[in-house]
């Protein structure tokens, strides 16, 4: 049976129009708040930020805990930071300064290097909660939420970016019927993400056998990956997070356009 849900990108990209219709300045492409960090790490969220302007993004905004704010200050003046625990995390009282943040931005990345602190995953999940708009997961960020998902399960307009590792334990934790698995081969993953994301209201993108694969609403398209990228996540959730932004109105046509610019990096 032919599966008409599966859209096949090549080095042709399935949605030109998106290409060349795309902001003509910074000021209407949009603003993008990138969260991430703990301790004296960093690097998920800077990279993030840089990839998001390498995206096309009209201003970016970097929050991170304040445990690091003496070292970062200097090297990196676009971050803001906010209150951390004894171990350089997020703090529980620093959900106030994100969400206080999100007035000011279309969409949010949690990009990582968030540690594994169980009172920072309690923010991210309360922020998950109160924050109704355009949210990316990816790295640990989307680890917490991997393993503990109903919060996101019927969250609109919740995008996971993630490894296959990954996307197996939140297939496992949804209490989804299909595993997924680093064996499968590519049909038998599009066909399950397709019932996966017909069940539950988040996007899923993540990297399999040489392809991009995103799927929304049953809806799956693959691109196959011409460079090798050994380090991918992070710079996948920036691009995914500036294309949907920038195209609210077409998800699923903003993402594919975002893996179609990925592959060719």
């Amino acid at each position: 049976m032919e599966q008409t849900y599966w859209l096949r990108q090549t080095e042709k990209p399935l949605f030109p129009e998106l290409e060349w219709s795309r902001p003509e300045t910074r000021l209407q492409a949009g603003k993008l708040l990138i969260i991430g960090g703990s301790g004296y790490e960093f690097k998920a969220p800077a990279n993030a930020y840089g990839d998001a302007l390498d995206a096309g993004i009209g201003a970016a905004t970097v929050l991170l805990p304040n445990s690091m704010q003496k070292v970062v200050s200097d090297i990196f003046p676009e971050a803001e930071f906010a209150p951390s625990t004894p171990s350089g995390s997020f703090a529980r009282n620093s959900l106030a300064a994100m969400v206080d943040l999100t007035t000011h931005t279309n969409g949010v990345l949690l990009a990582g290097d968030i540690g594994r602190n169980s009172e920072t995953a309690v923010v991210l999940e309360s922020f998950a909660e109160k924050y109704s708009g355009q949210l990316t997961l990816t790295k640990d960020a989307a680890d917490v939420f991997c393993q503990q998902p109903i919060s996101v399960l019927h969250r609109p307009g919740t995008l996971f970016v993630i490894a296959m590792g990954q996307l197996r334990r939140l297939g496992s934790e949804a209490h989804f019927p299909r595993a997924f698995t680093t064996e499968m081969d590519l049909v038998r993953l599009v066909d399950t993400l397709h019932e996966f994301t017909k069940r539950f209201s988040f996007v899923v993108m993540t990297r399999h056998q040489g392809h991009y694969v995103v799927a929304l609403d049953g809806r799956v398209s693959t691109t196959k990956i011409t460079s090798e990228q050994p380090v991918w996540r992070v710079t996948a959730s920036a691009y995914a997070s500036v294309w949907w932004m920038q195209n609210p109105a077409k998800p699923f046509e903003a993402l594919a356009t975002a893996a179609h610019q990925l592959a060719a990096l």
